[in-house]
């Protein structure tokens, strides 16, 4: 019987192709203006070449499109099929309306205490990438909170407590959208989290919303802005030896290191993650602020920096020796399969890469649906055979490659 054709595949490389076209660009002409150089673009255009997230971000600051466009996200069929974009503009309209207080029959707030138990239960789907229950959840909660910091606007613990659940929403939001591609809901939601922690009386939500515009102006090819901004924020976030402040210490610390890779500043790497290193094996596992700072995370950084290195043998073998805990959050856990399968897939261990993409898949299938890193292994997957298994069809048409 004969195989099934496969279906063209359309990842990274193709989408560099077709907007360089577009704009005009010559191979060469690219390479100039994003410092790659041609024949780098022309490998990766034909999908025999890794782009590593700093090429990414550099091409298409030189294509004048966010790094989500040459992703394809946000998956526009995906997303309407699963009826999600309904729910993202109720949550741009509650952070929008932030300081319109409420009119006269909206019911008062629920007593903060409640409050903070519902803001925590949200940053538990979001540990486990429940994207729909979070976009569900978000608009209510968000106008609730808008409102108790309305009230409660007399200097004192109250109003800190209001600020405090007001910037953690905001960071909730923009993992959220962050994640399914939707980069200006994401920095709006930021922003908030950036005007409403000042106020919360917790120095540790101003150093988690640093980092994670870091993680933005990176994404925007900006590493050297995100790498000094990270670096701002350690020096401000004094180590009192608490355990959320060596949480927060550690995720800086991590970041930097990738920041500091994709800024040219590779001698600041391995010193980066050495500090992270030994903060880890002083804490063990961490999940406060959900920041999951720990062994695990320094090893899981690591695979990230011999990715970007292109040494993908490395951080297999990283990969291969790390054994998550038990208990290890479900979104940081399939974060690592899908790096794990990358890694796979361009050593040529497709058929292990496939079954790192299954677990992920059975850890968080939400979030492995919408990653972006995912789907260009599946495309990876499928160029490598002329005949791919039923089971990587099957497995592409889920995450709609």
């Amino acid at each position: 019987m004969p195989s099934r054709p496969v279906p063209a595949i359309e990842g990274v490389g193709s989408r560099i192709e077709e907007i360089r076209l577009l704009r005009g660009y010559s191979l060469r002409e690219l390479g100039a203006r994003a410092h790659v150089s041609a024949a780098q673009i022309s490998r990766i255009e034909k999908g025999k070449r890794y782009a590593s997230p700093s090429i990414v971000a550099a091409i298409a600051r030189a294509l004048s499109v966010n790094v989500s466009v040459l992703h394809g996200q946000p998956y526009i069929h995906m997303i309407q099929q699963d009826q999600l974009d309904g729910l993202l503009s109720p949550i741009a309209s509650a952070l929008d309306d932030w300081d319109i207080a409420p009119g006269e029959d909206d019911p008062p707030p629920r007593p903060l205490s409640i409050l903070e138990a519902e803001v925590r239960a949200l940053d538990d789907k979001r540990e486990a990438g429940q994207q729909f229950e979070l976009a569900e959840a978000l608009p209510a909660l968000i106008s609730e909170v808008n409102h108790a910091t309305l009230l409660h606007d007399r200097p004192g613990r109250d109003r800190e407590r209001a600020y405090w659940l007001q910037a953690e929403l905001g960071r909730t939001t923009y993992v959220a959208t962050r994640r399914l591609g939707f980069v200006d809901l994401a920095r709006h939601a930021l922003g908030r989290m950036s005007a409403a922690a000042p106020h919360s009386g917790d120095p540790r939500q101003v150093a988690i919303e640093r980092w994670d515009r870091a993680r933005l102006l990176g994404d925007g090819a900006r590493h050297d802005k995100g790498y000094r901004l990270v670096r701002q924020a350690l020096r401000d976030l004094d180590d009192d030896g608490a355990t959320g402040t060596r949480a927060v210490r550690g995720a800086l610390y991590l970041e930097a290191s990738v920041l500091a890779r994709r800024a040219g500043a590779a001698g600041a790497v391995s010193d980066l993650l050495g500090a992270a290193g030994e903060l880890a094996q002083q804490t063990g596992e961490l999940d406060d602020y959900g920041l999951v700072f720990g062994p695990a995370n320094v090893s899981i950084h690591t695979m990230s920096v011999a990715a970007d290195q292109e040494e993908h043998g490395e951080a297999l073998r990283v990969a291969e020796a790390l054994r998550l805990p038990d208990d290890y959050p479900k979104a940081r856990a399939a974060s690592y399969w899908a790096s794990r399968a990358r890694a796979e897939a361009w050593t040529a261990r497709h058929d292990e890469a496939l079954r790192s993409l299954v677990t992920a898949r059975e850890v968080a299938p939400q979030q492995t649906r919408y990653h972006p890193g995912v789907h260009e292994t599946v495309g990876t997957l499928l160029r490598a055979r002329r005949a791919p298994s039923d089971e990587l069809r099957e497995y592409a048409a889920w995450c709609g490659v």
